[in-house]
């Protein structure tokens, strides 16, 4: 009998040791004080039906490329540029903006195809596209002196 109380006692003392424990047990949670770094070759951000709707990429040099991968052959190489997207939720991307060793392009569509703006930076020759729904171009370059 006097085993049972021993083991009893026992038995009581580890549950209110770890009661104790556990109650006052406290951790906080904290981010590190400097923010991380995300590496990677390429972001994308998708909607809740999983469709992409904003991307970064990196793309390689070499033909220009449909939205399918296919090479759209004009018989010219590009350079590697990296291009950032804004995606509608149709899947057509109606912001781009990217950047080549050559220099730097920004194109806003509107919602009728072909509606475009397209301001362009490259090789000295900076300049403004507009094109309007009835697929009317007017471009706009500053004038030589």
């Amino acid at each position: 009998m006097t085993s049972n109380r021993v083991l009893f006692v026992l038995t009581v003392l580890n549950l209110a040791m770890l009661t104790f424990l556990l109650l006052h047990q406290t951790r906080t949670v904290e981010a590190s004080s400097a923010p991380g770094v995300l590496r990677g070759t390429a972001l994308e951000i998708v909607d809740g039906q999983g469709k992409v709707r904003a991307a970064i990429h990196i793309v390689p040099a070499g033909p220009a490329r449909r939205a399918d991968g296919s090479a759209i052959n004009d018989g010219k190489t590009y350079p590697e540029a990296v291009r950032l997207q804004l995606i509608r939720p149709d899947g057509r991307p109606s912001v781009k903006i990217a950047t080549t060793e050559q220099g730097s392009g920004l194109t806003l569509s509107g919602g009728i195809d072909p509606t475009y703006i397209v301001l362009n930076a490259a090789g000295g020759e900076p300049s403004l596209s507009l094109t309007n729904g009835s697929g009317q171009l007017q471009v706009v370059k500053p004038h030589e002196k």
